[in-house]
């Protein structure tokens, strides 16, 4: 007669960052009985620098999920058995069936990719609803390595008339898609699905946070768009409080503590008169010079005007070798930007940043923390950052003495923009005026050249001009 043979085989906790030794369960979107085909996200992992979806590499019937959501797993450990059906064949009627063969056995020879950077195939299937709900989080925005990001109210638009509403208890929308709608805040319920058979799709849950996404611009800081308090469960009484750090968060405060105490800060302040460099951010908004629904953003400018001082002073994009006692210049600006997640503070950068122009780097950089919010962001792409912005000014906080990214020589904070009296051609008049502020490692840049540096970016927003006859 004819038998089936199975086998269980184990599906490892991978290494997917680059010699990283552990990593926490976010999401399970399988349960014992569920139905996987190789490729398929079984569930959801935060490392010290990101958080990645896990395919799996093998086909079968999920038997055991060895680690409850939130259990921190060593790499190497085995978090989910599979039942894989094994070639049939003809056997003699005497012959003793087996059973089951129990097999542990390793991840085949291949690297887990992230979602969105490698091949998936067959369909996924979709776990049970959580019968809690989780606290909303905020979109992410650019941010000093100091300030959490706190959730924000999101708004939903109105529906259009020719988008059909998805029917039915449970809305259709990818693993990938739900965790993204989760990040944001957003009920499934309440998106309009464009994709096909009534399934919700990435732009679809973009399109719901479009009307804060992009805030108006104001003179004031006033209006300006402000964080909300990050919501805590306080118990009742006066007890405290006891916050797990972990993941991001973890790695981001050991990150941080060994910047402030290696490296030897010093913190340079300019107050600058940025009028000429808004009137021409919303000439590019208007025009669309730069391309068709391109972001364009002060934070643009910005970094054109740091990545022209660079140019102008390379021996600001360096990092110091402790071991080797030298100073090491580097070949190409890699651009990083911090940013605020819900679980942490990111800083991905754009590689060789230098050498794009304008309306490339207005790509890059909408790109960048398009994938931020969308929670793909790859411990790669936060990898090899050479020099670092964070935008304070988003908070309506006019500055601040940035701590240095590990390995890096300078941050630059950006700040609020605001209306202010300013000499002007002899006159007191308004004037839209920001803050900067540059720390920077003082035994890799000393005082002139971080002054030379902060005084080309201040010169720059006071003049764009210069981003031509500089460049």
């Amino acid at each position: 007669m004819t038998t089936e043979v199975r086998s269980l085989r184990e599906f490892k906790m991978p290494d997917v960052g680059e010699g990283l030794t552990e990593a926490e369960i976010l999401t399970w979107f399988v349960k014992p009985g569920d139905t996987v085909t190789d490729g398929q996200v079984v569930c959801e992992v935060e490392t010290a620098k990101a958080a990645v979806e896990l395919p799996i590499p093998f086909t079968g019937t999920v038997e055991q999920l060895f680690f409850p959501e939130g259990s921190t797993v060593d790499v190497g450990t085995a978090i989910i058995s599979v039942a894989v059906a094994g070639a049939a064949g003809a056997e003699p009627a005497a012959a003793p069936v087996a059973a089951a063969a129990v097999e542990a056995e390793a991840v085949p020879e291949r690297r887990e990719v992230l979602v969105g950077y490698g091949p998936r195939t067959g369909g996924t299937q979709r776990r049970a609803k959580r019968t809690t709900a989780a606290a909303p989080a905020a979109p992410v925005v650019p941010v000093a390595p100091a300030a959490p990001l706190a959730p924000a109210p999101v708004a939903v638009p109105v529906l259009p008339a020719q988008a059909q509403p998805v029917e039915g208890d449970r809305p259709l929308a990818k693993p990938p898609v739900r965790k993204l709608a989760k990040d944001l805040g957003i009920d499934l319920r309440s998106i309009v699905a464009t994709g096909p058979g009534g399934v919700i799709t990435r732009e679809d849950v973009h399109a719901a946070v479009l009307p804060v996404a992009e805030p108006a611009e104001a003179p004031a800081a006033a209006a300006q768009p402000q964080p909300q308090p990050q919501p805590v469960a306080v118990p009742t009484g006066t007890g405290d409080v006891r916050i797990p750090v972990k993941g991001v968060r973890k790695a981001t405060a050991a990150a941080m503590v060994s910047s402030a105490f290696t490296a030897p800060h010093v913190t340079e302040f300019v107050q600058v008169d940025v009028t000429r460099t808004m009137k021409l951010v919303r000439k590019l908004k208007e025009s669309g010079d730069l391309g068709q629904g391109v972001r364009v953003s002060p934070l643009l400018l910005v970094a054109k005007a740091l990545l022209t001082a660079v140019r102008r002073y390379p021996e600001v994009n360096a990092s110091w070798d402790e071991a080797a006692q030298e100073i090491v210049l580097k070949g190409q600006v890699n651009l990083g930007i911090a940013a605020a997640t819900p679980r942490g503070l990111i800083v991905p950068n754009i590689k060789d940043a230098g050498s794009q122009t304008l309306p490339q780097l207005a790509v890059s950089l909408g790109e960048l923390i398009d994938t931020a919010r969308q929670g793909k962001t790859s411990p790669a792409d936060m990898q090899g950052g050479s020099i670092t912005i964070t935008n304070v000014g988003v908070f309506g906080v006019d500055t601040g003495t940035p701590i240095l990214n590990p390995g890096e020589a300078a941050i630059l904070a950006f700040g609020a923009v605001r209306d202010l009296p300013w000499v002007h051609k002899g006159k007191v008049v308004p004037r839209k005026v920001t803050t900067l502020a540059l720390s920077f490692d003082h035994r890799l840049v000393d005082g002139e050249l971080g002054s030379r540096v902060l005084a080309d970016v201040a010169a720059i927003l006071e003049q764009p001009k210069r981003l031509i006859t500089w460049g």
